[in-house]
C-alpha cells in the first residue's frame, strides 16, 4: 500500500472510533503511519546524503532521520527496512564522521538482517563500505574480496552504475597491489559500464584514477570513491 492509502486508512480509523465507537482499530492505523514516516525519514535521510557529497558539509538532521526509521522499522518487524536504515547509519558514520568503529558494527548487524530476508541490494551496499573500511585500513586483500563480492551482487541486480562504482574502489586497489595492468583493464570496463548507464559522476572518477595509475613513479594510496 502507497502512503496515501496509509493515510487515507488512519483518516478513516479516526471517524470509526469517533463515530462509531470502535476505537479497535486505532492500533493498526498507528501501525501504518509509522509505515509511512520510517519510509519518509529513510527517504529524506538519503537525500540529504546526497546532498552531502555534493556540498561536504554535515548536516545533523541526517543521523537522526535514519536513526528514527531503523527504530521505527524495528518496531514493525520490518526485518528488510532496519537492515537498509542501520545501513545509512553505519554509511553516515564512516563517510560524513570518519568513525569507523562505530559504522562497522552497524554495517555488519544490517548485512545480517539482509542476509535473513535476501535483500541482495543492502548485502552489495554493506559489503562495499566493509571494503572501503577495509581499503583505508590497509587490509587490501579483504578490500579486494568484499569489493568483488559486492560487484557480483549488483551484477544480479543490475545495478550496472553500483558495479562502475566498486571497480573504481578496485582499480585503486590493483594499483596499491603492482597489479597495474589489472588495474587499466578494469579502467576500461567500469568506462564503458559507467558511460553505457549514463554515471557521469563516476565516470570521472574512472579518469581521474586512470590518470593516476598512468603518471609514471606515481603510487596512489586513495581509497574507493567515498559514496555509495
Amino acid at each position: 500500500m502507497h502512503a496515501e492509502g496509509r493515510i487515507e486508512q488512519a483518516r478513516l480509523a479516526y471517524e470509526r472510533a469517533v463515530y462509531a465507537g470502535d476505537h479497535g482499530v486505532l492500533s493498526e492505523a498507528e501501525r501504518e503511519l509509522d509505515k509511512v514516516e520510517a519510509d519518509l525519514a529513510l527517504a529524506r535521510g538519503r537525500i540529504l546524503h546526497a546532498r552531502f557529497l555534493e556540498e561536504r558539509r554535515e548536516d545533523s538532521h541526517e543521523l537522526a532521520l535514519m536513526e528514527r526509521a531503523a527504530h521505527l522499522y524495528r518496531r514493525l518487524g520490518d526485518v528488510a527496512g532496519e537492515a537498509e536504515a542501520l545501513f545509512w547509519v553505519g554509511c553516515f558514520y564512516q563517510i560524513i564522521r570518519g568513525d569507523s568503529d562505530a559504522a562497522i558494527p552497524l554495517l555488519e548487524q544490517s548485512r545480517e538482517l539482509a542476509l535473513q530476508v535476501g535483500d541482495l541490494g543492502i548485502q552489495s551496499e554493506v559489503l562495499r563500505h566493509l571494503g572501503i573500511a577495509d581499503h583505508f585500513a590497509g587490509r587490501l586483500d579483504s578490500a579486494r574480496e568484499k569489493l568483488e563480492e559486492s560487484v557480483r551482487l549488483r551484477q544480479r541486480i543490475e545495478l550496472w552504475a553500483g558495479v562502475a562504482a566498486n571497480q573504481v574502489g578496485l582499480i585503486y586497489i590493483a594499483a596499491a597491489q603492482g597489479r597495474r595492468d589489472d588495474a587499466l583493464a578494469l579502467a576500461e570496463e567500469a568506462y564503458a559500464i559507467a558511460e553505457a548507464c549514463g554515471a557521469e559522476r563516476i565516470v570521472r572518477q574512472i579518469d581521474e584514477a586512470r590518470a593516476q595509475i598512468q603518471t609514471p613513479g606515481n603510487r596512489s594510496e586513495r581509497g574507493p570513491a567515498e559514496d555509495t
